[in-house]
């Protein structure tokens, strides 16, 4: 959803009346802050929308076909604070809130962000190749951090998909599963993680 859009707001209650479950704002890519008073109304429609998640991606923003095609990417990497969420979700504490990737790396941004806002989840999704921009920083160690401020009741799988029709990614889950058990995160909230807090937010799959 284009905050930009005269018809933004309304564009949400048209989403879920279709079984659409989240709203995805990319205010690096559209051009408008999450301090916006556009962005800030499209969010007061999700929270009067019951059912509906608010996904808000952060961070550094790469959208493969237009790499892979050599179209140039004119986002603005300002807007992609973690922290600019605070705001929104205090005010709309009913509203779930995801943050993609860890936050892609502004790492420290979002775990502050989830520390204190409990209705802020964190997504594990894609290579997340932003680690290369923290010297040292390995996979294992951002479960850890991220387990020891959101719990396991606040991280939800992923894998991604950088273009279509590409979708599952066998191999990001492998890796994925495998810094967990190597973070010594028990079956259980692995299980938590992979599966069961996605049902939490967006029910069982089939359900409207």
């Amino acid at each position: 959803v284009d905050p930009s859009r005269e018809d933004a707001p309304a564009r949400v209650a048209w989403l879920r009346a279709r079984g659409i479950r989240m709203l995805c704002l990319f205010p690096a890519m559209h051009h408008v802050g999450l301090d916006d008073p556009r962005t800030h109304a499209v969010v007061e429609a999700a929270a009067a929308t019951p059912g509906m998640v608010v996904f808000v991606h952060c961070g550094v923003l790469s959208v493969g076909v237009r790499r892979k095609l050599g179209l140039a990417s004119r986002f603005d990497l300002r807007l992609g604070d973690p922290l600019a969420v605070h705001r929104l979700a205090l005010t709309f504490p009913q509203v779930p809130f995801l943050v993609p990737h860890f936050g892609a790396g502004r790492l420290q941004e979002a775990l502050m962000l989830a520390d204190t806002c409990s209705n802020v989840y964190l997504d594990t999704s894609s290579s997340n190749s932003w680690m290369r921009y923290w010297p040292g920083l390995t996979l294992e160690d951002v479960f850890r951090a991220a387990l020891s401020v959101a719990g396991p009741g606040r991280l939800v799988f992923g894998t991604d998909s950088s273009f279509f029709p590409r979708g599952w990614q066998q191999p990001v889950y492998a890796r994925q599963a495998e810094a967990m058990r190597a973070a010594g995160i028990g079956e259980l909230d692995a299980e938590r993680i992979l599966a069961g807090n996605f049902d939490t937010l967006f029910g069982p799959v089939g359900v409207p």
